[in-house]
This record gives C-alpha cells, structure tokens and sequence, in this order.
C-alpha cells in the first residue's frame, strides 16, 4: 500500500502540481506532500520533475528554473544561494557495469553555495560541486568541482576560477509570476 502512495504522489507532483503557475501552492505540495526540505526564498519553477519523495534539501534563497529533472533517489543537497538554470538534470542513480546484473547504485550528489549552473547542463551521480563554481551551460560533470572553478565541456573541464575578493554578497533568490 505504501509503495502505491508513494508512486501517487510522484505523479500528481510530475504531472499536475508541475504545472500549476502559483509558487506558493507548489512549495506547500513539495514540503508536506514529498517531504522537500526546502529553505526561505527558495524556489522551484514550473515544469520541474522529480524520481523520489524526500531526499531534496534546498538552501536559502536557491532556484530551480523551469524543466530541471531532480533524480532525488540518492540525495540532492543544494546549498544557499544556488541558481540552477533552465532544463539541468541532477542524477544520482546509475547502473554498475562491472557486474553482471548491472545492479543499480545510488549516489548522492552535493552543490555548494553561490554555485550557478547553466542551462541543460548535466550532473552525474556522486558529484560534489565546491562553493562559488560555475557549471557552463551544456556540460556534463562527471566528477567533483572545487570551489571557485569555472568548468565547461563534455566532460566538463576546469576553464577558469571566479575572483575571490571576499564574501560573496549577491542573493540568487528571484520568481516570475506564472512559471
């Protein structure tokens, strides 16, 4: 019965409450009814698709754009101040092709604060994002980004690092009526 519940709430979230235009109806769904752990002024915008309840952990004043897939089944950890851009698929689960049942294995995925991904960017299982990286738009990371690094390509490559010149200050946090 559990298993049929939980299967019902995945697809009213990726099928009815992903479309609804009102931020605030869909964050009350995603913190009661999936059990998102999602912080003040954080938002996620419409059309976003999700594979498990609970195991999404958003910080302050984070974003998640429009038609962004969160495979939650290994645990996605998103820090404060977080801009993840428009159609960005986080996965956390992949099979082992070592063996020969290509078993499944879940693995969690952590951003750091003030990170940005751009847009249709890809994040694989077990990826660690430092604080301050950018994600070019189009990459595919496939392993840890330290903090301050700009990296871009497929796989995604170290291309730069952001200036330090103490804290950032900026808040990633915004919302458009109607997405």
């Amino acid at each position: 019965m559990w298993k049929i519940l939980s299967e019902l709430r995945l697809y009213i979230c990726n099928y009815i409450i992903r479309s609804i235009p009102s931020h605030s109806l869909r964050l009350i769904f995603y913190k009661k009814i999936m059990g998102f752990n999602i912080a003040k002024g954080s938002y996620i915008f419409m059309g976003c698709t999700f594979d498990k309840t609970n195991d999404l952990s958003i910080g302050i004043n984070s974003v998640i754009n429009g038609k962004c897939r969160m495979d939650t089944r290994g645990g996605i950890t998103i820090g404060e101040n977080v801009s993840i851009s428009s159609e960005v698929v986080i996965l956390t689960a992949d099979h082992d092709i070592s063996t020969s049942d290509m078993s499944g294995r879940n693995k969690p995925v952590s951003i750091g604060n003030y990170v940005w991904v751009g847009t249709r960017a890809m994040i694989l299982p077990g990826v660690s994002i430092g604080e301050g990286a950018v994600i070019a738009a189009g990459s595919i990371v496939t392993r840890n980004v330290n903090a301050f690094e700009v990296v871009a390509g497929i796989p995604a490559k170290k291309i730069g690092e952001r200036p330090v010149n103490g804290a950032f200050t900026y808040t990633a946090s915004y919302k458009r009526l109607f997405q």
